[in-house]
């Protein structure tokens, strides 16, 4: 029976030393900690590199898009002015045309 008490001893022993170095395993040192976060800064700088990019592009295309508003407006105004002249040009026109045709004498 000494035998068992003994044994018992010594699994709870080496229990406890198991978990006790379990345990002083899982605490990371300076150093990795150190080298696992300038990974990760790393990372985000180059994610914020991206998005400044991407938002000095948008901004470029936002004024190419006013530009090309700006521009469209313009032909427009062109447009009706050069629809507003053919309308005034319309009726005369027709008067030239029907001068001309009660102007011509038949060949005969």
């Amino acid at each position: 029976m000494t035998w068992l008490k003994n044994r018992k001893a010594n699994v709870w022993l080496a229990s406890a030393l198991l978990l006790g170095g379990l345990s002083l395993s899982g605490c990371a040192t300076e150093q990795y900690v150190d080298e696992h976060i300038a990974t990760v800064n790393s990372r985000v700088d180059a994610v914020d590199a991206k998005a400044t990019d991407a938002g000095h592009r948008a901004d470029a295309a936002a004024s190419a898009a006013q530009a090309a508003g700006s521009a469209a407006q313009a032909a427009a105004a062109d447009a009706r002015t050069a629809n507003q002249r053919l309308d005034q040009l319309t009726p005369r026109v027709d008067g030239l045309e029907q001068q001309m045709a009660t102007a011509k004498k038949p060949r005969g």
